[in-house]
């Protein structure tokens, strides 16, 4: 027997075997791009949407962490700094909220110069669907409530659900929910009022690059 034809048919399909595990790794790695490009815009859009007045700058690009557990609920924070130029417009913090009713709630809250609140938004949640969801905003507009208060408006002791003799709402039969999100944002109130300016830091320079030779 002849076995030219057969080392030729076992080349042609490892020639094949080849190309197709290289087509789906390439194909795998523009999928992974791509998801990461539609979470950064995704992330963007939020961060925009909690700073009234905007910036110019890309806050995913100029952050810090911080760690500060007993306010902000995790060992590292995520602060996002939202600039116009040299000038402040926001700090956004990420903090994560340890005692929701069914777990663990992951928060956007943006401050103002002035220490108002810009906006709070839910990232995610295991909430009970019908009662403490009612954080979402696609479930109702409970989460708009915080935009423009401060820790002065209303006074720090009003700073709870009415259930506890404080200013904001909680939901019917369900009060453990709004309530760890009202300390939370009180929380990160009171973190950037304690550390002050130092928290925008110095505008991240710019890379320049020479050009190069022809």
């Amino acid at each position: 027997m002849n076995p030219k034809p057969i080392l030729l048919a076992a080349l042609v399909l490892a020639g094949f075997a080849v190309a197709g595990v290289s087509l789906v790794a390439v194909t795998k790695a523009a999928m992974a791009d791509r998801i990461a490009a539609n979470q950064r815009l995704a992330m963007q859009r939020k961060l925009a949407a909690i700073v009234p007045s905007g910036g110019d700058n890309d806050p995913l690009a100029d952050h810090l962490e911080v760690s500060d557990p007993e306010r902000l609920g995790t060992a590292l924070t995520r602060i996002y700094r939202v600039r116009r130029g040299d000038q402040p417009v926001a700090l956004i913090l990420d903090p994560v909220v340890q005692n929701g009713y069914a777990g663990p709630i992951h928060l956007l809250i943006s401050v103002l110069p002035d220490g108002r609140v810009g906006g709070v938004r839910v990232l995610s949640h295991r909430e009970t669907p019908g009662l403490g969801d009612k954080i979402d905003e696609a479930k109702s507009d409970w989460i708009y409530r915080f935009n423009g208060k401060s820790l002065d408006q209303p006074t720090l002791d009003q700073w709870a659900v009415k259930r506890d003799g404080g200013t904001f709402d909680q939901f019917t039969g369900a009060t453990i929910t709004p309530r760890a999100i009202v300390t939370a944002v009180k929380n990160a109130l009171l973190y950037v009022q304690s550390q002050g300016a130092r928290l925008y830091g110095e505008p991240p320079v710019a890379q320049h690059h020479a050009p190069e030779a022809s």
